[in-house]
């Protein structure tokens, strides 16, 4: 039996900027709070709180004073600088870039929509294709005080008012043909009025999905190691089950079944940008460990 790691797959780099700052604060203090899960990997989160990272929630955060906090790739709306500065917080920024120029421009349309509203009584609707409530989604939202409209699908687009400007933009790990199919349908609505649309879903992802693709169509067997809470891993999981239908999705290697690998020679493992390289690597050991006769 076969069994090969991906190498397109594992920690973007977002994640592994954060880890890293993380890391160098644990190292030398012993001691930091996350705002939310540094990743959303139940593993990763358990590795790092053994070295001192303790995950926080906003309510905490409002009752925390004169402490270090590390921000997670996946950014955070203003109030929450507003809150670490009224807390005296050191914040420890990892934002990605990519998210981090987003904010940034979605606050800049924002702002400009206000401008133009005072001259014209009217400003564009912000629109962001994403998942409600998704940490990355609520600092973008964070960036027009709260008045940008989310949409996961085709099917809320019923929630727009068409009458208006309307400016699109991604959430970064959201799949490229999504976003193509949200953007078709909503200028077979519109009949007037401008609509802007603007592609920031992060190439890196982007452009492993259809590495992704490859890989799971070359294998007799394609395990895919994947955080809970990984809307990526979702995503880019199914793509996976898509093009082999023998994909499985696992969160650790206490997840393999013998009755996934029945009359395979090669094995694929992959995950989501969530998913740490080590995790990936203990799964692969387990199985080349036991071998094909003990897990059919």
């Amino acid at each position: 039996m076969v069994v090969e790691i991906d190498n397109n797959s594992g920690f973007c780099f977002g994640v592994v900027n954060a880890i890293n700052k993380a890391e160098e604060e644990l190292n030398s203090s012993g001691k930091l709070y996350c705002l939310g899960d540094i990743v959303h990997n139940a593993k990763e989160v358990e590795r790092l709180g053994n070295k001192g990272l303790k995950t926080i929630t906003h309510p905490d955060l409002e009752n925390l004073k004169d402490v270090k906090v590390l921000l997670r790739a996946h950014g955070e709306p203003p109030a929450t600088y507003s809150t670490a500065y009224k807390n005296n917080i050191q914040i420890i920024d990892a934002t990605c870039p990519v998210v981090l120029q987003l904010q940034r421009r979605i606050k800049k349309a924002y702002d400009e929509g206000i401008e133009l509203e005072k001259k014209t009584g009217e400003k564009p609707l912000i629109v962001i294709y994403g998942k409600t409530g998704h940490a990355e989604v609520n600092g973008l939202v964070g960036q027009t005080n709260g008045e940008a409209v989310v949409i996961q699908n085709i099917n809320d687009l019923d929630n727009l008012d068409f009458s208006k400007d309307i400016i699109l933009y991604s959430q970064t790990t959201k799949s490229l043909e999504g976003f193509r199919e949200i953007v078709k349908e909503i200028g077979k609505r519109k009949t007037k009025g401008n609509f802007e649309y603007y592609d920031t879903i992060c190439r890196q992802v982007a452009n492993r999905m259809e590495k992704m693709k490859e890989f799971a169509k070359a294998h007799d067997v394609v395990i895919f190691v994947s955080g809970a809470k990984s809307s990526n891993g979702k995503v880019l999981y199914e793509m996976c089950k898509e093009v082999n239908p023998r994909t499985f999705l696992i969160s650790d290697e206490a997840e393999l079944n013998p009755s996934f690998f029945k009359n395979a020679d090669t094995i694929g493992i992959c995950g989501a940008t969530s998913t740490p390289l080590w995790l990936m690597e203990k799964v692969a050991s387990i199985i080349q460990q036991q071998g094909r006769n003990d897990l059919e």
